[in-house]
């Protein structure tokens, strides 16, 4: 029995030594610089924006079935084409994946065929701590009028992300959907975890039955997220992982003072993607603090025009230092995104007359005719 005991602990730790140094192989996969730079100069400058239907709250009513709507999908990206964009940034979600794996990627598959068409290539984002935290499939909530992304929701959200047994839940769905377009043309990159850690534990005065997030997010977003990379470099695609920097502080350059997520995040990219909703000082400052690491950079998100950040501000930055340009918002819909941030804690009753994000109404309208110009110079001519 004790040499049995012996061999069963001595098998046990072989195991062990394997799986670590799988592990660490994984993670040592990351892309040299001299790949990531190839990637830059085979796609040039990219532009565009954080593409949502307008018929659509959120993620799920974007991909179920019941909801999916190529026309409308189909008539916007057609109009952002029309103005020069290259690029969108697309939201999926893990419950789409256990709802019907095989008809949500038929649908995906449907998304890159009228994209392509256009153009227009696709940064796929897998994960989001942002907004509601608690997901449900089905039928989706109605807005809340005149208040920005009252629907958005989380992925996995707080029940999975709370729990660390139940990471493994989402697994199958990293694993799937990066393995299914590892070598899609169409798909530029995989941003895999949207705001890790951006939480809100404080309930709002005007919207008491919210939930807020759980405690200590930060903790159960870092394992989720070391995960996630992990999974991926399993599958080893031919696009870059990303994922964003989104902490408006100007320290990206000082791993001193670097939060465990970030290091994280710039140790294993392939291209390094940040979140710029600052005026251009402020933007400014984050390029050159990001430009130390040598890799291509992505401003994934951007545009709060009542805070200075514009397209006639940003993007002559972004094009001259090569920064790939993905604004938030595109054509004002159901995520009310037109209105600001404060729209949570103070009453609209209209459109504001300086629109937050977004660009188009549904009508086509825009909110500024010379911006549609100014775009079409910078994106185009």
């Amino acid at each position: 029995m004790r040499r049995f005991n012996f061999i069963i602990t001595i098998l046990i730790t072989l195991i062990c030594i394997k799986c670590q140094k799988q592990s660490s192989s994984v993670l040592e996969n990351r892309w040299s610089e001299e790949r990531a730079w190839e990637w830059q100069k085979k796609h040039g400058w990219m532009r565009g924006t954080n593409f949502n239907p307008s018929t659509s709250i959120n993620q799920l009513e974007f991909w179920q079935e019941d909801t999916y709507d190529p026309k409308t999908i189909e008539r916007e990206l057609k109009w952002s084409a029309e103005i020069g964009m290259n690029l969108h940034r697309v939201y999926l979600h893990n419950l789409l994946w256990d709802q019907d794996s095989i008809g949500f990627l038929k649908r995906v598959e449907n998304y890159l065929k009228i994209s392509d068409l256009y153009g227009i290539k696709t940064l796929f984002v897998l994960l989001d701590d942002v907004w509601h935290p608690i997901p449900k499939l089905g039928k989706q909530p109605e807005p809340i009028p005149f208040v920005h992304n009252s629907g958005w929701v989380q992925a996995p959200g707080s029940e999975i992300l709370g729990d660390s047994l139940r990471h493994i839940e989402v697994k199958n769905y990293i694993k799937g959907i990066i393995a299914h377009f590892a070598n899609d043309n169409r798909v530029v990159g995989w941003d895999l975890y949207n705001e890790p850690d951006n939480a809100n534990y404080t309930p709002n005065p005007r919207f008491p039955d919210r939930p807020i997030d759980i405690k200590d997010k930060k903790i159960y977003s870092l394992s989720l997220l070391k995960k996630v990379f992990r999974w991926s470099r399993e599958i080893n695609p031919s696009q870059p992982l990303t994922v964003g920097l989104w902490k408006d502080h100007l320290t990206w350059s000082n791993t001193d003072s670097l939060t465990p997520i970030d290091k994280f995040v710039l140790s294993n990219s392939d291209v390094i993607s940040f979140h710029a909703y600052g005026d251009i000082t402020e933007t400014k400052k984050k390029i050159e603090n990001l430009e130390i690491y040598n890799r291509p950079l992505l401003c994934t998100e951007y545009l709060a025009r009542g805070q200075g950040n514009t397209f006639q501000t940003m993007l002559p930055l972004f094009k001259e230092k090569n920064v790939a340009a993905i604004n938030w918002g595109f054509v004002a819909g159901k995520t009310n995104t037109a209105f600001p941030w404060s729209s949570w804690s103070k009453k609209f009753d209209s459109l504001p007359e300086v629109w937050h994000h977004d660009i188009f109404l549904t009508d086509k309208t825009p909110f500024d005719e010379a911006e549609i110009k100014f775009l079409k110079g910078v994106f185009i001519d």
